[in-house]
């Protein structure tokens, strides 16, 4: 396999593993897949310092390959979606936030412990706004109020983080404030116009792009009036028009996990699609043959499109951006 191909691959994947401890299975995801990043849930952490410990061998492991350092990101919204346990501070959840001076407390504690712990990327915050009266899937995890309360708050957090060292991801793009489906489990689909969700949905995620967001997660929704055939995740109008070029975002895009059963598609659909869409980052969150099937999957695709080995490259490139950026990490000359 051509080891240029093997890393644009590579660092297209935000990959899941089993562990409290660097192992195989870690080695694995460095050395043979060049991953660019790896995502810890739970059971991955025990205490501050040994995740401290887990993510510094991570990195340490990374450079002595001489590959770019891992985006290490976790889930740590605080309230309902919480990795980090006590001893890290707990914080009441997006909900009870109602002032400026609340979520930057959040996001600067939090950051300070992500920063001690190695952990570089926090796939927060939540930017869907929850109607009034709407059994809402987002309920327990959205902030309370209508579109510009939300963009208020979340772009206090995103700055705060960014600002303490820490790269935020705004989800759930373009908004499932709406929904009562959980795609963890099933497909939910949302048929809204667009000029609907520009209206609404869109408006907090315009100001993550104006606060500068390291990121913008996809959801798993299906838009009918936007993408008939695929969920925002898979489509190139959600994932690419409507991000790059109506909110002309050129920062990171990710999907959500592809082990939701929201994506009911073969590994080498979902990576045809994601690179259709130039889509920077497929989070893979679970140890399993998924894994290596997406990874086979890109090479076989990178290998044989020349149009999507360009688009890879820049996506890469857009990757190196943010590594350099954030990570203290400057990109040789080689790559």
């Amino acid at each position: 396999m051509d080891k240029m191909i093997r890393h644009l691959a590579g660092q297209r994947l935000m990959l899941g593993f089993n562990g409290t401890k660097f192992n195989k299975d870690l080695e694995t995801i460095i050395r043979e897949y060049q991953a660019g990043g790896i995502i810890l849930f739970k059971p991955n952490i025990v205490s501050p310092d040994q995740v401290a410990a887990l993510c510094a061998r991570a990195q340490a492991y990374a450079a002595s390959l001489n590959l770019p350092p891992l985006f290490i990101a976790v889930d740590q919204e605080g309230g309902a979606v919480s990795r980090l346990s006590p001893p890290f501070t707990q914080f009441d959840g997006n909900p009870l936030i109602r002032t400026r001076e609340q979520a930057a407390a959040f996001a600067r504690i939090t950051a300070g412990e992500l920063k001690q712990a190695g952990i570089n990327m926090n796939l927060a915050p939540v930017m869907d706004v929850v109607p009034p009266g709407t059994d809402s899937i987002m309920k327990t995890r959205a902030f309370p109020g209508n579109a510009e309360a939300v963009a208020d708050l979340g772009t206090t957090v995103i700055q705060t983080l960014q600002s303490s060292g820490i790269m935020a991801v705004a989800k759930h793009f373009p908004g499932i404030g709406r929904t009562v489906l959980d795609s963890h489990h099933h497909l939910p689909e949302l048929d809204v116009e667009l000029s609907e969700l520009k209206a609404v949905d869109l408006l907090p995620f315009e100001a993550a792009v104006r606060a500068d967001a390291a990121g913008i997660m996809i959801s798993h929704i299906l838009y009918p009036r936007l993408d008939p055939r695929w969920q925002a995740s898979l489509s190139k109008a959600i994932a690419h028009d409507l991000i790059r070029h109506t909110l002309g975002f050129d920062g990171l895009v990710l999907t959500d996990d592809l082990d939701m059963k929201a994506i009911d598609q073969d590994m080498d659909v979902c990576m045809a699609r994601i690179l259709a869409s130039e889509i920077d980052l497929a989070l893979i969150c679970h140890q399993g043959p998924d894994i290596e099937k997406a990874v086979m999957a890109l090479t076989r695709q990178l290998s044989s499109d020349p149009k999507a080995r360009a688009s890879g490259r820049m996506c890469v490139q857009r990757i190196y951006r943010y590594k350099e950026a954030y990570l203290g990490w400057k990109k040789p000359d080689r790559l």
